[in-house]
């Protein structure tokens, strides 16, 4: 195999190659990106046995064929060669080695025969849909800072996606939880997506996806089966198993019957937050909130750092309330909020809390309160 290529096609190629692969492995052909060359298109195929990232650009295809060299140490080659280079690939099968050169720079890599890349079986995906970038951007950026941690709850380590009624009729929606906060968000149903079965796509795949989804108008086609999930734009196809488990029934949590409302700008809620939390011990970083009539007063008592306090007016009309939270999740619900006012909706001091985007019920959020 010989190609050349330009630096920044060659660059972003191997970027989201060897993203995906994992840096400690025991199996040494995952460490490689395999390149395959044909007539004037180059393929990057990177994979961890989860996920699996396919790549195509266009190059000047001298020799056609295919090896496979580290993803990371291509990466860095690539990335510190001078912009607008043109890169040549030249692959010796003999010795086993692919040159990578460039102007005056000339490295040799070892490599590993194409023959043992593992290749994700393609799978019979039983729905297909079109959906825009940007529409799928807002359901997963919402919603990820929920997934949870935890990796026993596996089933949570990732965010639902699937078919559901709103009031509007049937949306497409994401969901995530950890079982602190909650994050429900809703989009218009793509066609061709309403026998979708319901799947969870795994935190890994979800940081993966948002590479592509960058440009508002383009279109991504998405084909889901019960075991995977795959992202495909014109140059980029992203494969991955998809969470092997139930998600809960997350209805049960989002609180129906709160009516103590509160209305405050997101923007100032979330700043007064992050200046309390400041003197806040790292360990419960609980934030108290103290609602009077249009007053929010925010405090943080830490005996062992000191204390802190500041109102903000709000609109506010209902009985006094005293509330505490975790100050990251406050902050972290607040930063989702793209318009002006956040909506908070109480019940009681013990009972989840529901926040919406002003008058949007298309993205909901629930957050579990402290005791303070």
């Amino acid at each position: 195999m010989k190609i050349s290529i330009e630096r920044a096609t060659l660059l972003r190629a191997v970027a989201q190659a060897q993203s995906v692969v994992e840096r400690r492995n025991t199996i040494p052909i995952l460490a490689n990106v395999l390149i395959e060359a044909e007539g004037d298109t180059v393929t990057f195929r990177a994979t961890d046995l989860d996920i699996e990232v396919l790549d195509k650009a266009n190059a000047q295809v001298e020799r056609a064929g295919g090896t496979t060299v580290s993803a990371v140490t291509l990466h860095e080659i690539v990335r510190k060669l001078p912009d607008g280079a043109l890169v040549s690939l030249d692959e010796d099968s003999a010795s086993g080695r692919l040159t990578v050169s460039a102007g005056r720079s000339t490295f040799s890599l070892t490599t590993l025969p194409k023959e043992d890349f593992p290749i994700m079986a393609s799978s019979e995906y039983g729905t297909n849909f079109s959906a825009k970038a940007q529409d799928l951007r807002r359901l997963f950026d919402k919603s990820k800072f929920a997934i949870s941690t935890e990796e026993t709850r596996y089933y949570l380590n990732g965010v639902y996606m699937h078919v559901a009624t709103s009031e509007e009729g049937q949306v497409l929606r994401c969901v995530a939880t950890d079982g602190h906060r909650l994050a429900r968000i809703d989009a218009a149903l793509p066609a061709g997506a309403a026998e979708m079965s319901g799947v969870i796509v795994p935190r890994k795949t979800v940081g993966e996806l948002r590479k592509l989804l960058d440009e508002d108008d383009m279109d991504i086609a998405v084909s889901v089966s019960e075991t995977k999930v795959r992202f495909a734009t014109p140059d980029i196809t992203l494969t991955s198993k998809v969470i092997d488990g139930t998600f809960p029934d997350y209805t049960r949590v989002i609180p129906q019957g709160n009516t103590r409302k509160l209305e405050v700008d997101a923007s100032d809620f979330a700043k007064a937050v992050d200046r309390v939390a400041t003197v806040s011990s790292e360990r419960s970083r609980a934030v108290k909130l103290q609602l009077e009539e249009d007053r929010l007063i925010l405090s943080v008592n830490a005996p062992d750092s000191g204390a802190a306090e500041e109102e903000l007016a709000v609109a506010y009309g209902d009985e006094k309330l005293e509330i505490g939270f975790n100050a990251k999740y406050l902050l972290e619900i607040a930063s989702q909020v793209d318009r002006e006012n956040a909506v908070f909706l109480f019940n009681s001091s013990g009972d989840p809390t529901l926040m919406r985007e002003g008058t949007d019920t298309s993205a909901v959020y629930v957050v579990m309160p402290m005791r303070v």
